[in-house]
Order: C-alpha cells, then structure tokens, then sequence
C-alpha cells in the first residue's frame, strides 16, 4: 500500500547552505515535500562542483550561477512556482541578489520565504557572523551549560543550529502553510537561532524558582549537581546513565548498586554520593550492569555508541533508524505520523547539479533557451548522479 505523505505537493527551493537550512529542508522532503536545492556552478577551470552538505536526503540539485542576471532570473522563476523559500544567508544577501522577500512575494503573493539566520532581520548583531557557540551564548543558554566550575560546554552545534535553527524553522513553515490555507496568503518567516535556541530554554526560565533549578550552574538536579542524575564509567571504559530523580527511582538505583538508603539517603551530600557511585560502577561492565537494572525501575540506561544504537533491540522494533542496501544508517524521521509518515526508505543524496536539466524543463524553459545557458555557465548539469556514485 503506497501511504500519502504529509507534505506532498508541497514545493519547496532551498537555497545550498550548512547544517541548519539543509536540516530543514531535509524535514520537509522526509514527510513528502518537493525540495530542490539551488547550489552554486563549478569554480572556473573545473569540470564540477561539490557540496558539503549531509543532509539532502530525497532532494533535487540544480546549480545555477547566481553571480549573473540570468541565473538570478531562474531561481526567480522557479520561486514564482514554489510554496516555500529557505534561504540561509545573512541578512542583506538575498536584497542585493535581487531575491529578496519584497520581489518573491510581488511575484508570487502565496509564498513562505524562510529566512533562518544566527541573530535574525534586525538589531546591532544582525550583521555579524557567528556560529553555534555565539547564538547560544547570545540566548542565555550557554550560560547554563557545563559542570560546577568549569567553563560552560557547548552541546556539540545541536542546539542553535538544528533544533532552535533547522527545526524551529521547518515548524515555522508547517505553521504558515497551514495558516495559508484559510487566508490564501504567504508570509516572510524570521527563524533566527539566538531567538529559537532561547525558547527551547523557556523550561530554564520558568523553572529558577522552583526546587529542581534553585541554584546556579552545576548545582542543580538536572545539569550534575546530584549524583542520582548523571553519568558513570564501568569497569569496561564504557559508561551508563542514570537520572533517579524521584524517591521510588532512586530507591531501585540504590537497589541495583547493592546499598540500601539508611546508608545513602537520596539528599546525601553530592560529592560523597558521586564518589561511592564512581567506585561501584567501576565493578562492572557497562552490559553487566544493564542485566542488573533490567528488571529495576531505575531510570537506567547503557551509553550507547551510534553504531550500538542503531543495533539495539528497542530502536530497531521501534524503527528509529533507516539502513539502505548498502548499509548506510541514518535517524529516521520523526515524530511517526499513523497516516502520513515520512519516508520509510533513505533516498539518494543528490550531487550539485545532477537535476538542473529536468527540473528547468518542468518549470518551462525551453530545450533551447537551455542549452544557451548551459553553454553560457548559467547553469551546470553534472554528468554523474548520486545513483551512479
């Protein structure tokens, strides 16, 4: 049975960029949408063009020379034919381009043009570069993060780029789509990353001033301020979690660590309560310790490795990863839709240039006006394909 997907029909133009626009445009095309990605044409002297871009999962390529009018006038016509824009670029990029959100939607009022930045349209910042690290020490959340004396520690670039940039950004979209559907108008989204990572923080705010965030960072239930929440190396070099915050969890964490809590209450001082946890979890392999906690409600987990995980006998019933014929494994989408899933299979990854021909043609321009194009450096079609390589 072929399922209908969430996003089908829907048209989206992605301008090439790094981890948060690509994240987001990769959401779309994963629940149905048509997401091509405008990339640029080879450097003079080469014969192709290459992108760093890891997530393009299920999108088409065309390469386009956006340095002259006819190249600007064809991403033009393909936004005219579109449903949504996503352009990456910081502010003022798109306006000198002559792609700017007051010429797209002149010509096509119904459009979602997604602007997704670090510091957004406006403000003394909005000119400046940055990177993960800034935009979420900007929002307050850095400030947050990282252990009792010590410098704050920065989550990888998972928290302003994908989930306060690419993600927000693709909910924004959903929204505005939605909202186009009983107004019939588009709209001009600013999904900026200082101000999505700080409100993936409201918890942070809104919690300071009950007991589970009273102190400052470190100090606290959930950032390494209590050993019952937190992490511990076993005897094979490997670690585990733990997160025993309620009583009736901690009495089942002191269960498995074989104490009992006349000896080590749950408000014990922190430092004593880590150091007896160091000392015990180090008897153990971390899958020893798995089967000891298999059967205790513990709030217990193995640390898996990225190879362990897709492996693991929950993810794989729950099917949180998708693995292809030659084995290459990537995270599922999500959330699981009853009706109208997302993808159940990895597409190709396109490479730059792999569509121009057929998507131009699908958008009218002729067999003709084409190959004067591509003769001209307009556009590039790459000889190769992601099938193929």
């Amino acid at each position: 049975m072929i399922l209908k997907m969430a996003l089908k029909g829907v048209k989206v133009i992605e301008l090439a960029g790094l981890a948060p626009a690509p994240f987001c445009g990769m959401i779309l095309s994963d629940f149905g949408a048509n997401v091509t990605r405008i990339d640029r044409t080879p450097r003079k002297g080469s014969s192709t063009a290459y992108s760093l871009d890891t997530m393009s999962r299920g999108k088409k390529s065309v390469s386009v020379d956006l340095k002259q009018p006819e190249g600007v006038n064809i991403v033009r016509k393909l936004c005219s034919r579109a449903d949504v824009v996503i352009e990456p670029f910081r502010k003022g990029v798109m306006e000198k381009l002559g792609l700017g959100p007051d010429k797209l939607l002149a010509d096509n009022p119904q459009l979602i043009y997604a602007r997704l930045t670090g510091f957004g349209q406006k403000g003394p910042l909005s000119m400046k570069a940055g990177h993960d690290i800034n935009y979420i020490a900007i929002s307050g959340v850095l400030s947050q993060l990282g252990r009792k004396h010590e410098n704050p520690y920065p989550p990888i670039n998972l928290l302003a780029d994908f989930a306060g940039g690419g993600l927000m950004c693709a909910l924004g979209i959903a929204m505005a789509l939605f909202e186009r559907t009983n107004s019939g108008q588009g709209q001009v989204i600013d999904a900026n990353m200082v101000n999505g990572s700080a409100y993936l923080s409201t918890f942070l705010w809104t919690s300071r001033d009950i007991p589970i965030w009273p102190g400052k960072r470190g100090e606290n239930n959930l950032d390494g301020g209590t050993a019952f929440y937190g992490t511990y190396k076993t005897k094979d070099d490997k670690y585990v979690s733990v997160g025993a915050l309620e009583p009736q969890f901690y009495a089942d964490l002191i269960k498995g660590l074989g104490l009992s809590e006349d000896e080590m209450p749950q408000f014990t001082e922190s430092a004593i309560m880590e150091e007896r946890f160091k000392e015990i979890f180090l008897t153990k392999t971390r899958d020893e310790w798995t089967q000891v906690f298999e059967n205790l409600d513990a709030c217990y987990a193995p640390i898996l490795e990225m190879d362990e995980a897709q492996a693991h006998d929950h993810n794989k019933e729950t099917e949180i990863f998708l693995t292809n014929a030659q084995g290459k494994t990537e995270p599922a989408p999500a959330p699981k839709l009853s009706r109208t899933p997302g993808v159940q299979t990895l597409e190709n990854r396109p490479v730059v240039g792999e569509h121009t021909e057929s998507v131009l043609t699908e958008n009218g321009i002729s067999k003709q006006d084409l190959e004067q194009l591509l003769k001209a450096g307009v556009v590039f079609q790459n000889a190769n394909s992601a099938s193929k390589l």
